[in-house]
C-alpha cells in the first residue's frame, strides 16, 4: 500500500512538472492573459481618449430650426435649446443641405400617426444621433408641460420604478441572485473541459506514440498510472484557471472605473445549500465521465490524429443541450429534455442548467448524480483495462472485445 502511494505521488509529480515545463504549455497558458492585458490596455486608452474628447462636448450646443403643425412644442423651451421657429420647411431643409443650418425638425400635425422628420448636417456616425435625441427630448418636455401632473408624466414616460417580490414555498424567492451561484459550476465545468480535454486525450497517447508504455508498466500498475495522470491534469487545470483569472481580477480591483467594468455586489447573490451541493456533485460526476471517456479513447487509438475523429463529436455533446435551452428552462418535462438529463454525455450540462434555474427536483438530482458517478467510475475502470492491453498496440486501433478475451486467457 505504501509502495502504491509512493508510486502515485511520483506519477503525479512527474506528470505535473513535465506538463508545465513544456514550451507549448507556457505559450498556451500565457497567451490568453497577455491578450487580455493588451485588450484592457487598449480599452483603457480608448476610454481616456473618449473622455478627453467628450469633456468639451458636454456643454456644446447646435442651432436648429423647427416647424410645428401639432402645436405641442413650446417656443420658450425650444429657444433655450437653441431652436428657432420657421414657417418655411422647404427653405429650412435647403439651409441644412447647403450647410448654413445645423438641423431642422418638422413636427407633423399628429406625431402619434406620422413620424417627426429630422434633417441634420452630417457630423459622423456617432454625432448624428444628437439631432434625433434633441428633437425627441423637446417633444417630450413640451408634452409633459401640457400634462401638468408629475404623476401622470411619470406614468406616461415610463420613469415609474417597480419593486417586485416572488415567493416559493412560503418564502421570498431568490430570483436571479439565486441562479448565478449554482450556474458558476457550469462555467467551471466548461472551462475545465476546454482547458484539459486535449491533455486528457494525449495523456495516454503520448507514451504510446513514444513507445515507452511497456517499460513504464513493468514498474507501475496501470490503475496507479491513470489515477496519477488524472490528478496531475486536475492540478494543471487549476494553474491555468488561476493564470487566466489573474488579469481579470487585477483589472477589476484597480482599473474598474477606467475600463467601465460593471460593479458586482455579492450581497445580491443567494447561496442556497441544496443547489450548491447538487451543483458541486454534478460537476465532479460530469468531470469523471468525460475524463474516463477521453482516457479510454486515448487507450484505444494508436495516434492523436486518429483520436481526433472521435474527440470532436465528443466535445460537441457538451454544447448540444444549449440548442434546447428554452425548453430546459420552461418545459423540463419535455421528452428531449428528459433524454438530455439522463444521457451520460449530455447530463452534466443539462442537469447543471436545470439545477441553477430550479427545475431539477431532488429525486432527479439524486438519480443523475448516482448515474454519472457509476458510469464515470465504470468508464475509468474500462480505460485502465484498455490501457493495459492497448499500450502495445502501436500501429492499429485496439480491439476492445479482444482485450477481454486476452484477460480471460491470462486469468486461466
Amino acid at each position: 500500500m505504501a509502495l502504491g502511494q509512493h508510486n502515485l505521488g511520483t506519477v503525479v509529480a512527474f506528470e505535473f512538472v513535465r506538463t508545465i515545463k513544456k514550451r507549448g504549455f507556457a505559450i498556451a497558458t500565457l497567451a490568453i492573459p497577455i491578450l487580455l492585458i493588451v485588450v484592457f490596455a487598449l480599452v483603457f486608452a480608448s476610454n481616456e481618449s473618449s473622455k478627453t474628447s467628450a469633456d468639451p462636448q458636454k456643454n456644446a450646443q447646435f442651432s436648429f430650426t423647427y416647424s410645428d403643425a401639432s402645436g405641442i412644442i413650446k417656443a420658450p423651451g425650444a429657444k433655450v435649446a437653441g431652436g428657432t421657429y420657421t414657417d418655411n420647411p422647404a427653405a429650412a431643409i435647403e439651409a441644412v443641405k447647403n450647410g448654413s443650418s445645423d438641423a431642422f425638425f418638422l413636427y407633423p400635425d399628429d406625431p402619434s400617426k406620422e413620424p417627426v422628420k429630422v434633417y441634420g448636417a452630417d457630423k459622423g456616425m456617432f454625432e448624428n444621433g444628437k439631432y434625433e435625441a434633441v428633437a425627441k427630448q423637446l417633444l417630450e418636455a413640451s408634452a409633459q408641460y401640457d400634462v401638468g401632473s408629475p404623476k401622470l408624466t411619470a406614468a406616461l414616460t415610463g420613469t415609474v420604478k417597480f419593486d417586485s417580490e416572488t415567493f416559493k414555498d412560503g418564502k421570498v424567492a431568490a430570483g436571479v441572485g439565486g441562479v448565478i451561484p449554482p450556474l458558476l459550476f457550469l462555467v467551471v465545468f466548461y472551462i475545465s473541459m476546454i482547458l484539459l480535454s486535449n491533455q486528457m486525450l494525449n495523456s495516454t497517447l503520448e507514451e504510446k506514440e513514444n513507445r515507452v508504455t511497456e517499460m513504464i508498466l513493468t514498474t507501475l500498475n496501470p490503475t496507479t498510472l491513470i489515477t496519477g495522470k488524472i490528478i496531475s491534469l486536475f492540478m494543471v487545470g487549476l494553474v491555468q484557471i488561476l493564470v487566466f483569472l489573474a488579469p481579470v481580477g487585477l483589472a477589476y480591483l484597480f482599473f474598474r472605473d477606467s475600463l467601465a467594468l460593471p460593479e458586482l455586489s455579492l450581497s445580491s447573490l443567494v447561496f442556497e445549500p441544496g443547489p450548491m451541493i447538487v451543483g458541486a456533485l454534478l460537476l465532479l460526476a460530469g468531470f469523471t465521465v468525460f475524463t474516463g471517456t477521453l482516457v479510454a479513447i486515448g487507450a484505444i487509438m494508436p495516434t492523436a490524429k486518429e483520436a481526433g475523429t472521435i474527440f470532436g463529436p465528443l466535445m460537441a455533446m457538451m454544447f448540444i443541450p444549449f440548442y434546447t435551452f428554452s425548453m430546459v428552462i420552461s418545459n423540463p418535462g419535455a421528452l428531449i429534455v428528459q433524454i438530455f438529463t439522463y444521457f451520460p454525455l449530455t447530463a452534466p450540462v443539462t442537469a447543471l442548467l436545470r439545477n441553477a434555474f430550479g427545475t431539477l427536483t431532488p429525486v432527479e438530482a439524486g438519480i443523475v448524480i448516482v448515474e454519472l458517478f457509476v458510469v464515470g467510475i465504470a468508464i475509468l475502470r474500462l480505460a485502465v483495462h484498455l490501457f493495459r492491453y492497448g499500450s502495445i498496440e502501436y500501429g492499429r486501433k485496439l480491439n476492445i472485445v479482444g482485450t477481454f478475451r486476452r484477460s480471460e486467457l491470462a486469468a486461466r
